[in-house]
C-alpha cells in the first residue's frame, strides 16, 4: 500500500481553463481522504489525474515514492469505482469481479499457453479471491446474475468487489453513492467505512455531498474553482473553517452570514450587536467591515433548557416566519429587526409561525470573516 501526493499540480484545459490550480495535497498511507466541493470545483479531475485518465499539465503526482505522471494507468496499481458502476452487461457478477484479475494474473488469453498445473493454480487463486470479495460484500448469492437483474445497491457492491479483489495500493472512488436512494446511501456509507477499516487501503473519495464528506473522511479536502480551500479533520473544518466559502459549504442548514462592522470590541450587524469573545483578534479591527457567521446549531430557544446562559448581550428578540419539522428538531426561519436567521431548534419547542421568540446565541462559537478576503479572523 502507499500514500498519494499532489505537488504543485495543475490541469489546464484549452488555453487558460484551470480545472485544478497548483494543488498541494498529501494523502497518507491507509488514509480515507474525501475530496469535496460543488460541481466544477476540480475534485473529479484531481481523481482522474491520480488514475492516469487525465494528464497533469504541471507538477508531480506521487503514489508512494514513485512519480507516476508518465506511468500508464494499468501500471499504477490503483482500482477505481465509478458513479455509474461500469459493469459489463453481458457478464454475470462472478465474471465482472474476476475480469480484472484475469487480465492481470493470466496475461490476457496467453495464460492458456502456460503449463496446465500453473493455469490451474491461477484459476483457483482467482476463484478464491472472487468468492472472498463477494462474501465480504454479501453478494455471494448473486454471483450468477447479470447486472440488469440487480438493484442499484447490489450493482454498487459488485463494482466495489471488482476493485477489492485486485488488492491495489490505492482505491479511487468517484461519487459512488450518488445513484442510490437516501436510505441506501446511509447504509452503504457505513459499509464503505467498515470495509476501509478491514482492508486499510489508501482511499481517495470524491463527492459533492458534505454529509458524506463529514461522516466518511478521516480528513476532508474542500475545493472551489480548482483551488484547495482547506484540508483537515471533519470536526476541525466544521468548527474552524478557513474562510467564508468553507463555512457556508460545510454544515446543514448552512451558516448564517450577516454584513457587519467591528465597533469597540463588538460586531455590529445593524439589526443587532454582539460582544466579541475576550482576546478575539477581530477586536483589533475597529471600524473595519467583516462578515458575521452564526451556525444554526448555535441559536437556541430561550424557553428551553440549554447550556448557554442567557444575558442581555446574547439574547435576541425574533419573529418566527416558518417552522420546518424534521422529527428530531425544527428548522426555524426567523426575523430579527429585519435580519433573517435560520436556527436548528429542539423538537420540544413551542415556537410556531407568527410567534415572538427570545433566541440565545452561543457567543463563543460565532465566526468572523474579513469582508474583502473572506478569510477567517481567528
Amino acid at each position: 500500500m502507499a500514500g498519494v501526493a499532489f505537488k504543485g499540480v495543475s490541469k489546464i484545459f484549452g488555453k487558460d481553463v484551470k480545472a485544478v490550480n497548483d494543488l498541494n495535497l498529501e494523502v497518507k498511507d491507509q488514509e480515507f481522504m474525501v475530496l469535496v466541493g460543488p460541481s466544477g470545483c476540480g475534485k473529479t479531475t484531481a481523481l482522474r489525474m491520480i488514475a492516469g485518465l487525465e494528464e497533469a499539465s504541471l507538477g508531480d503526482i506521487m503514489i508512494g515514492e514513485v512519480r507516476v505522471n508518465d506511468v500508464p494507468p494499468k501500471d499504477r496499481d490503483i482500482a477505481m469505482v465509478f458513479q455509474n458502476y461500469a459493469l459489463y452487461p453481458h457478464m454475470n457478477v462472478y465474471d465482472n469481479i474476476a475480469f480484472g484479475l484475469r487480465l492481470r494474473e493470466l496475461k490476457g488469453f496467453f495464460w492458456q499457453l502456460a503449463n496446465a498445473s500453473e493455469a490451474k493454480r491461477i484459476k483457483e487463486d482467482i476463484d478464491n479471491r472472487v468468492k472472498e470479495a463477494a462474501r465480504m460484500l454479501d453478494i455471494e448469492k448473486y454471483l450468477t446474475r447479470r447486472p440488469k437483474e440487480l438493484s442499484g445497491g447490489q450493482r454498487q457492491r459488485v463494482a466495489l468487489a471488482r476493485a477489492i479483489v485486485r488488492k491495489p495500493k490505492v482505491f479511487l472512488m468517484d461519487e459512488p453513492l450518488s445513484n442510490l436512494d437516501a436510505k441506501l446511501r446511509v447504509q452503504t456509507r457505513y459499509e464503505l467505512i467498515s470495509l476501509h477499516r478491514k482492508l486499510g487501503i489508501t482511499t481517495v473519495y470524491v463527492t459533492h455531498d458534505q454529509v458524506e464528506a463529514m461522516t466518511m473522511g478521516q480528513r476532508m479536502a474542500i475545493m472551489k474553482d480548482g483551488v484547495l480551500q482547506q484540508c483537515d479533520k471533519p470536526e476541525e473544518v466544521y468548527s474552524h473553517p478557513a474562510n467564508k466559502f468553507v463555512a457556508g459549504f460545510i454544515g446543514s442548514p448552512p451558516m448564517n452570514f450577516l454584513d457587519a462592522v467591528i465597533k469597540n470590541g463588538r460586531v455590529d450587524a445593524g439589526a443587532f450587536s454582539l460582544p466579541l469573545p475576550s482576546g478575539h483578534p477581530a477586536i483589533a479591527m475597529n471600524g473595519q467591515r467583516v462578515t458575521l457567521g452564526i451556525r444554526p446549531e448555535e441559536l437556541f430557544d430561550k424557553a428551553l433548557p440549554t447550556n448557554v446562559p442567557a444575558t442581555p448581550d446574547n439574547t435576541l428578540k425574533a419573529v418566527v416566519d416558518v417552522m420546518e419539522p424534521l422529527g428530531h428538531e425544527y428548522v426555524a426561519y426567523l426575523q430579527v429587526n429585519g435580519a433573517k436567521l435560520v436556527a436548528s431548534i429542539d423538537k420540544e419547542t413551542k415556537l410556531r409561525p407568527g410567534s415572538e421568540a427570545e433566541i440565545l446565541i452561543n457567543l463563543d462559537r460565532i465566526h468572523i470573516f474579513d469582508a474583502d478576503t473572506e478569510q477567517a479572523v481567528r
